[in-house]
């Protein structure tokens, strides 16, 4: 399997960087022609993929990767992403284009309706190297927006910057430059759970969970202390039964006013709301299958037309020659 080149970063984003980064970005009077709309999900992929290249090179590694969305008109919506390979040939990143076309072909079986709206790479502000690796995806897509996330920032803010890119004329030469757009977090409810769950931060020595993994604890915990004590007054009554423990009618008098406070579940309105939501589970279950169904007899028929039209065709080429 081909494995993809890896770029070194420094440690520390220095300010080195920062001439070269002004030079790759338009002035400040040019404001950006989309907004952007980004979903937790891409920050936790490219911040993983980071992780990982950096825990097995050993050392802070830069990664690129691929963004995929929705986009109407000037409005851009991004759900998702997925690495991408790259080589370096004299010190400039090449991207592996055969190993982007397979992955995104993988990405529309799943994601049919998502579509390739640019790329990520981490690092500090832009430099003329991500120029260069921006004109190699304008063959993909002729407008990408480009997102950078520096991951040894140390500020509390939101270490991603989001950018798309302009024709400008420098000392009388059309160039490339960058222009930063504004984003907003779109999140879905799955999202806020996941995110809550996963990407809780801690400045602490000790973990801390989050409200998701609480409030599940507490339930698992709650629910184990009633099994227990259930099964302990039910051990105490079958010893009475079984004469092995005398009886205490003061014990016996509390566990059966115990068992008679529980919810009365033989009363007519449990038992109907019991077979309705039977019922509806029962239904969305039947209503998938026939959905499925239906879906199998439509692939039949078309396959069925296809062939029936070859054949037809066939004797209709033959009677020709005849």
């Amino acid at each position: 399997m081909k494995m993809a080149a890896k770029m070194e970063v420094d440690e520390e984003p220095g300010t080195s960087n920062s001439s070269n980064s002004s030079s790759v970005m338009a002035s400040s009077g040019t404001t950006g022609s989309v907004t952007v709309a980004l979903h937790p999900l891409v920050i936790m992929n490219i911040s993983e993929h980071w992780t990982r290249i950096r825990a097995q090179e050993g050392k802070p590694t830069q990664v690129l990767g691929a963004l995929i969305g929705k986009q109407k008109g000037r409005n851009i919506e991004v759900f998702n992403s997925f690495e991408l390979l790259f080589d370096l040939v004299e010190g400039d990143i090449v991207v592996d284009k055969e190993y982007y076309n397979t992955k995104e072909e993988q990405f529309k079986q799943v994601f049919k309706d998502l579509d390739f709206l640019g790329w990520y790479t981490t690092d500090g502000p832009p430099t003329e190297s991500d120029i260069k690796v921006h004109k190699q995806i304008c063959g993909i897509n002729e407008s990408p927006i480009f997102l950078k996330l520096n991951p040894l920032s140390r500020h509390t803010d939101l270490p991603v910057s989001i950018f798309e890119s302009v024709i400008d004329l420098v000392n009388g030469e059309a160039t490339m430059l960058f222009v930063e757009l504004s984003y907003t977090l779109a999140t879905e409810e799955a999202e806020r759970i996941g995110v809550d769950h996963v990407a809780r931060v801690s400045t602490s020595e000790t973990t801390e969970s989050s409200t998701v993994a609480e409030h599940l604890t507490a339930q698992h915990n709650a629910i184990k202390m009633l099994h227990s004590r259930v099964r302990l007054i039910l051990d105490y009554i079958k010893a009475v039964q079984a004469g092995e423990v005398p009886h205490n009618h003061e014990v016996l008098r509390e566990a059966y006013s115990l068992s008679h406070r529980l919810p009365v579940l033989n009363s007519e309105r449990f038992t109907e709301d019991f077979y309705n939501q039977c019922n509806d589970v029962s239904l969305m279950a039947y209503l998938g299958t026939i959905t499925k169904g239906c879906n199998t007899i439509n692939q039949f028929v078309n396959k069925f037309n296809v062939l029936y039209d070859r054949q037809g065709m066939g004797r209709r080429m033959r009677g020709l020659f005849l």
